[in-house]
């Protein structure tokens, strides 16, 4: 198999070098906006060559778009107006119903699978790239009734190829749910990192007194805005969502506090502790 992967950052390149060793794949293409990128991505080894787009998509069996959301929307109409019948197109997104409405009345609609690996890290870039990133982690796979059984097929075994596991759930359903269990993390943290820059302007505190629970809490901050931005625009709905029923709770806890009841405290944090039965 011939697969392209578009977008060669943290989750492509992880891809690459994931399905380079299971040898999924017989050639691995990469495209990427960003020249530098390209090249480093080409050095590290985790590409065999970097092609424009449109080579990638005559020359490919499968093709991975490990970009931003913005760029999925914009990108996959585009490449299903010219798929080939036995082609698979699979987009990596943190949202996926605004992605799915754009390419849901198209005609090559089937040749398309909605998926969203729930791996990642801070970090950007080609040198950002892990080995054994997805191991043991879950993608999420959206409208599969939409998706032909060929294009799910191949879908599956490459994901099976880097060690994830399966979930299967509407766009709808995927949307809503990734707004509590990953893009609240991102809106927490960054409140969090803006707070503590806010009180620690000399910037001494931070680097001297931070313990390893500020650092695991604020590490999310540290993600980049050309990702999220777009995210928080096509989840906007589900994120405000969560965002109150979030504040409800910090508010919950600021009026324990601030009324010194801490039999409420005790009994929020116990209460909080249950986290440990889902995790």
């Amino acid at each position: 198999m011939t697969l392209s992967i578009i977008g060669l950052g943290l989750i492509g390149g992880s891809f690459a070098k994931d399905l380079r060793a299971s040898e999924f794949a017989r050639t691995l293409l990469g495209v990427d906006a960003s020249p530098a990128n390209a090249a480093r991505a080409l050095e590290l080894g985790l590409v065999d060559r970097v092609v424009a787009l449109d080579e990638a998509l005559a020359q490919s069996d499968a093709l991975l778009l490990a970009v931003p959301v913005d760029a999925i929307e914009t990108l996959l109409p585009r490449l299903l107006d010219a798929v080939r019948p036995t082609q698979t197109i699979i987009d990596l997104g943190s949202t996926k119903l605004r992605i799915g409405e754009a390419v849901r009345n198209h005609p090559n609609r089937a040749r398309y699978v909605a998926a969203h690996p729930m791996a990642g890290t801070e970090n950007s870039g080609p040198d950002a790239a892990l080995s054994g990133l997805f191991k043991g982690k879950t993608v999420l796979l959206c409208d599969l009734e939409q998706s032909a059984p060929d294009a799910c097929k191949t879908a599956l075994e490459l994901f099976c190829a880097v060690g994830l596991k399966f979930e299967f759930m509407s766009a709808e359903q995927h949307d809503r749910h990734a707004a509590y269990v990953s893009h609240l993390s991102h809106v927490a943290a960054y409140a969090l990192s803006l707070a503590v820059q806010s009180e620690e302007k000399a910037g001494y505190a931070v680097p001297r007194l931070e313990g390893g629970g500020f650092a695991s809490t604020v590490r999310l901050a540290k993600s980049a805005p050309e990702m999220w931005v777009p995210i928080f625009k096509q989840n906007r709905e589900h994120i405000l969502t969560a965002i109150d029923a979030f504040s409800e709770r910090i508010l919950e806890i600021r009026q324990a506090l601030a009324a010194e009841n801490y039999a409420k405290l005790d009994t929020v944090i116990r209460e909080a502790n249950r986290i440990r039965e889902l995790l």
